[in-house]
């Protein structure tokens, strides 16, 4: 039974965020388009709710004019604001976030992509969760209607929590797509027993040393690397919320999952059984 958890409302979170800063960390490659779009819609969200922030766009030397976009943006809104910190090439996500944590100031960091398929305004409702249960991780999921943080972490019996948030999905993915992603999903809870719904997802906030910590164990890459960090965040006794989200697929540039692709997550979900 799906449990409805009882929240503050939205005018509480400029309490909730009182005293904190968040970092957002943007890998981007080829995000010209994008870019002017996210760090607009973040910045609107932050400023509304009263809460410190700062974002790092972490470039992997995009040949479309990304980096010029980026500081474009850091004169319109303050280089304390928008952080360009670019790279020599594309490197992978990984190092794209051990990168970034090199710049950031602030206690919590959020990770998400720079193609609009993960919307800002659900970042108030990570914060109001993670206050509310004192929370190491929140993640955005696409497959759950509830909002659920790590049972040893509720403050008080689920069953007396309501919330009046709506539902995760996914939007502008083909059939094929959308049974790839929740075999995979199915698959790594069915082996890895985790707790969490969305493991390959990478629309999360993170205490800054948990995510350093973490970050500095985790050893896979491509399509397995979010759900390792999920992983070793139970093996380490971190405590993870979930909140719904609705993921929609990029507006510009392409997406692909190759087949190999795959093949490497079904390794790495039973490389992780075996040595986690």
């Amino acid at each position: 039974m799906s449990h409805i958890i009882d929240m503050p409302s939205t005018s509480s979170s400029t309490a909730l965020g009182a005293g904190n800063k968040y970092s957002v960390i943007l890998p981007t490659y080829n995000e010209r388009k994008n870019l002017p779009i996210i760090v607009w819609l973040l910045a609107k969200t932050f400023d509304e709710n009263n809460l410190d922030w700062e974002i790092i766009v972490v470039d992997d030397a995009s040949p479309d004019g990304t980096q010029e976009v980026a500081k474009q943006l850091a004169n319109l809104y303050g280089d304390d604001k928008v952080l360009l910190r670019p790279r020599a090439g594309k490197l992978g996500l990984g190092t794209a976030y051990v990168h970034g944590l090199e710049f950031c100031t602030g206690n919590f960091v959020i990770i998400m992509d720079a193609d609009f398929s993960h919307h800002p305004k659900f970042i108030p409702e990570f914060i109001k969760l993670q206050h509310l249960h004192n929370l190491d991780i929140v993640t955005g999921t696409r497959y759950s209607a509830s909002i659920r943080p790590s049972p040893k972490a509720s403050s008080k019996p689920l069953s007396s929590q309501r919330i009046g948030f709506g539902a995760g999905g996914v939007y502008g993915w083909d059939l094929k797509r959308k049974l790839v992603s929740r075999g995979a999903n199915f698959l790594a809870e069915t082996v890895l027993g985790l707790g969490v719904t969305d493991l390959t997802g990478s629309f999360r906030l993170y205490r800054l040393p948990v995510l350093r910590h973490i970050i500095s164990v985790t050893q896979s890459k491509g399509y397995v690397f979010q759900m390792e960090m999920i992983a070793r965040a139970r093996s380490l006794g971190y405590n993870i919320g979930e909140v719904p989200i609705t993921f929609v697929d990029r507006i510009y540039g392409d997406s692909k999952l190759s087949g190999g692709e795959i093949v490497q997550y079904g390794k790495g979900v039973f490389g992780l059984w075996a040595n986690i």
